[in-house]
């Protein structure tokens, strides 16, 4: 069981947007990888990956190639087992670029509460290091806490 479990409520989906967004911003792959079905299928732009081994695969190739990664998820809309959020999320290259990828998820859950189904659509705005505004986790005062369009 990976509570919150479906059917959502507002509150339901509130906290488990947070806590993807908190798993994420370990950058632990392995850790990631478990609030997601052995089975999980992933369109993540034009990569498509299917279950926790490619997903920790992955995600290991992201958070190497995407240094000092800090993300930002706000709740879209939410359905009985489904959920859609947008994103924000910083990072800078092997080269010193930075940059802010913008983007939308929908998500889709089993009844343990886990990620069966995840769908990726991102862009990526290169950044001076000095207009960056993600550093880190959020604190617990910001959660929730909306994201500016730009």
């Amino acid at each position: 069981m990976r509570p919150p479990v479906p059917p959502f409520t507002h509150a339901d989906a509130l906290a488990k947007v947070q806590a993807a967004e908190d798993a994420w911003n370990t950058r632990d792959p392995d850790r990631v990888a478990l609030a997601y079905t052995e089975d999980s299928v992933w369109r993540n732009r034009d990569t498509f990956v299917t279950g926790r081994d490619e997903i920790r695969r992955f995600l290991a190739d992201k958070w190497s190639r995407e240094l000092d990664y800090a993300l930002r998820k706000e709740l879209w809309t939410y359905g009985d087992d489904r959920i859609a959020v947008r994103f924000q999320y910083e990072w800078r290259d092997a080269d010193g670029g930075h940059w802010r990828s913008y983007g939308n998820e929908l998500w889709e859950f089993d009844s343990a509460g886990l990620m069966r189904r995840r769908e990726a659509s991102i862009n990526d705005v290169p950044i001076k290091a000095e207009d960056r505004r993600i550093l880190g986790p959020r604190t617990p005062q910001e959660h929730g806490e909306p994201l500016p369009l730009q």
